[in-house]
């Protein structure tokens, strides 16, 4: 009989994960970047092929199945594919690298992995142990890839035969810092630590049956938010019923649809990969980038540093204030200046140009004045006109309730 747990068999496995942050012990240690995500909403190759028979199991078990896995090798195929309901990131990745412009490059994985931010791509992984990683981004007759051995990262793109390389002095000294930006995962391993590590008393975490995903026997655990008002409607991952690996990442979006992020492997082996998967040496002609010439470029530029200086100060900014708890948390921020959105007939911007701004949200009153809400599939802003911004991956009802409390 396939597991189907209660919230009564199960405790819903909130606040307790355990030893959860070990989890992350099997998975490719790349933390690609993009946000948070990932990347979901698989091909029918990646659909679940039958509900296999396997032993009952509470989800805080299965939890701990995660948390205990130790596999460290691994290779395969991953599918990911992310509909936010933005734009595709591919032609502005570069602009959001640190080192973008003139004394950047083009297998810089700052600028490369943004693009899993958003639609579909087929990812080749593979790893031996927390020294020796592989990711490759498969496109249309080219190919980029991640390559972290001992000391050294080599990121190649064979579109522009152009090479990234950093080693241990650029990049602190330690396996870990060799890791790529943060930002969106890109194994459904990571994607589900990341789903976990958010658990609390907000949350609901059962066992929903079984699945076949790559041809290996796993288990669905369900994550759902208890309050209403979330856009995010339930979070499933697939976990290798032998080894306790997370086989596959759906994020299904309150509002309905396809997937808003869907990571899954259409093929995995958790045999030793080849030593030859971590080799790398740049191909002839190649132009080579060192880390800490793109690091004095931006330097000298200033331009980039500038903008990364700015960002810090917002980070530690006196004025953010969280609202709510939980899934319907949103995060209150006042604007530098108190510069909302330009009022309709105000002069400040000309007409053509207020039409566009006004195209992009949605007007809302409420107790709190007056504003706009910019909204995705999963995270919405509401910008008041006095200057006020309430960030949240709640629905908008929730975002102007959120800003009527705060007044």
């Amino acid at each position: 009989m396939a597991p189907n747990d209660s919230a009564e068999t199960n405790g819903e496995a909130t606040g307790t994960v355990v030893g959860r942050r070990k989890a992350a012990r099997y998975i490719v240690p790349f933390a690609v970047a993009g946000v948070a995500a990932a990347t979901i909403g698989l091909v029918p190759a990646l659909a679940d092929s039958g509900d296999p028979d396997l032993p009952d199991i509470t989800a805080q078990e299965l939890i701990e199945k995660i948390a205990a896995s130790d596999e460290e090798q691994l290779s395969g195929t991953v599918k990911v594919s992310t509909d936010l309901g933005i734009p595709s990131l591919g032609g502005l990745a570069g602009s959001f690298a640190p080192d973008s412009g003139s004394q950047g490059s083009n297998a810089s994985p700052d600028a490369k992995l943004m693009e899993l931010a958003s639609g579909t791509h087929t990812l080749r992984v593979a790893a031996d142990g927390p020294d020796k990683q592989r990711l490759s981004i498969l496109g249309e007759g080219s190919e980029y890839s991640l390559v972290h051995h001992g000391d050294d990262v080599w990121g190649y793109d064979s579109e522009s035969n152009e090479v990234y390389h950093a080693s241990g002095g650029d990049t602190g000294g330690k396996a870990e810092g060799h890791k790529a930006p943060k930002g969106v995962p890109a194994t459904p391993g990571e994607l589900a630590e990341e789903a976990l590590a958010a658990a609390d008393d907000t949350t609901s975490v059962t066992v929903d049956g079984t699945a076949q995903v790559a041809g290996r026997d796993a288990y669905k655990l369900l994550i759902k938010p208890r309050q209403s008002g979330s856009t995010i409607g339930s979070v499933t991952v697939a976990v290798d019923a032998a080894t306790g690996v997370p086989l596959k990442f759906t994020l299904a979006p309150s509002g309905g649809g396809k997937a808003a992020v869907d990571a899954g492997f259409t093929q995995v082996d958790f045999a030793k990969p080849a030593a030859s998967s971590f080799s790398f040496t740049p191909p002839e002609g190649a132009k080579v980038t060192e880390a800490d010439e793109l690091k004095a470029g931006a330097e000298e530029k200033g331009a980039a540093d500038k903008a990364r200086k700015e960002l810090g100060a917002l980070e530690g900014f006196k004025g953010l204030n969280v609202i709510g708890e939980g899934w319907n948390a949103v995060a209150e921020i006042e604007v530098p200046g108190g510069a909302g959105m330009p009022a309709q007939g105000s002069g400040d911007v000309p007409a053509q140009a207020q039409q566009f701004l006004d195209a992009l949200g949605d007007k809302v009153t409420g107790d709190f004045g007056s504003g706009t809400v910019f909204s995705t599939r999963l995270v919405n802003a509401l910008l008041t006109d006095d200057g006020k911004v309430y960030v949240g991956a709640v629905t908008k009802d929730a975002l102007v309730k959120a800003a009527d409390t705060a007044r």
